[in-house]
């Protein structure tokens, strides 16, 4: 029979503070946006106490907007390129320092200085470098690889993948931090086994070292994909949206509905379909994690 811990009340004690903190900075600002985008709240009447509840007819005038089919397919489109190349980038670091050489800790170091980096800043530099006039135009050019700069943040063509190099520029050392955990789990006599029964560089990766850091791997998708998928930070700092919406994001798209058309309705609304997409892959993560525990 399954035995019940008695809780002691001075345990409840210590409970109390980070419940109290998560009621009041966590639940309480969930339940006021979803209250919030069933109401009709702009800015003539946000002073008022008493607002109309006006049902779904937010999501509505939502989905009746076809901006809103552009920012879900840019905040996918964004999130899954820098996935890609995060992991992958990641994944090939992680191998590299994973070989320990004199200088690896040294260099990783140096690495994951990039991550450290406040968004802000990184946007910023970014912004910059790729800007007409910026270090990398000049140096492509140098290089003879092109004849003209190259307008990287300021063009609908090229604006979306801007975003990406700078986002995967902070992302990749994230990746090659966690999966460089899991590799350094992995029983060096298992490899020595492998080895010694035939089975070559390839094999010995697919077949022995990706099964076993496979929790590492899902953790490592799963938080990038909830750190990617909200973005706005460095999508704000960099284009803002732009131009001509080729940039704009669930996240940039709810801030523009509340604090610049101070639709505020609607803007929570934008911010709750956002919030729907990350709960739906944290409750996939916790599922199959949970598969891996009960495997074990």
């Amino acid at each position: 029979m399954k035995m019940i811990k008695k809780i002691n009340s001075y345990e409840i004690l210590f409970v109390i503070p980070a419940l109290g903190y998560m009621l009041i900075f966590v639940g309480y600002p969930i339940i006021y946006n979803i209250v919030l985008s069933f109401q009709d709240t702009t800015l003539m009447n946000i002073g008022s106490a008493s607002k109309e509840f006006v049902g779904l007819e937010n999501y509505k005038n939502i989905f009746s907007s076809p901006l809103i089919f552009i920012t879900l397919k840019n905040t996918l489109f964004y999130t899954v390129m820098c996935l890609i190349i995060q992991f992958s980038l990641g994944f090939l670091m992680a191998l590299f320092f994973n070989l320990k050489f004199r200088i690896s800790g040294f260099l990783r170091g140096i690495i994951i200085i990039s991550w450290m980096m406040p968004t802000i800043a990184t946007a910023l530099v970014f912004k910059f470098m790729l800007s007409e006039t910026g270090i990398v135009n000049n140096y492509l050019m140098i290089l003879g690889l092109i004849k003209e700069p190259i307008l990287w943040i300021s063009n609908q063509d090229t604006a979306m993948w801007g975003l990406i190099i700078a986002n995967s520029w902070v992302g990749i050392p994230f990746n090659m931090l966690l999966l460089s955990t899991g590799l350094s789990n992995v029983p060096d006599s298992i490899i020595e086994s492998a080895k010694i029964d035939g089975a070559v560089a390839w094999q010995r990766l697919i077949f022995i070292v990706v099964p076993m850091i496979k929790p590492a791997i899902l953790s490592v998708l799963v938080l990038g994909f909830v750190y990617t998928f909200k973005v706005f930070d460095l999508v704000f700092t960099m284009t803002a949206g732009g131009p001509v919406n080729s940039t704009e994001v669930l996240s940039t798209y709810s801030y523009l509905l509340s604090f610049k058309y101070y639709y505020f309705s609607q803007g929570a609304s934008v911010a709750n379909i956002l919030a729907i997409f990350l709960i739906i892959v944290s409750f996939i993560y916790v599922r199959l994690t949970s598969k891996e525990e009960v495997g074990e």
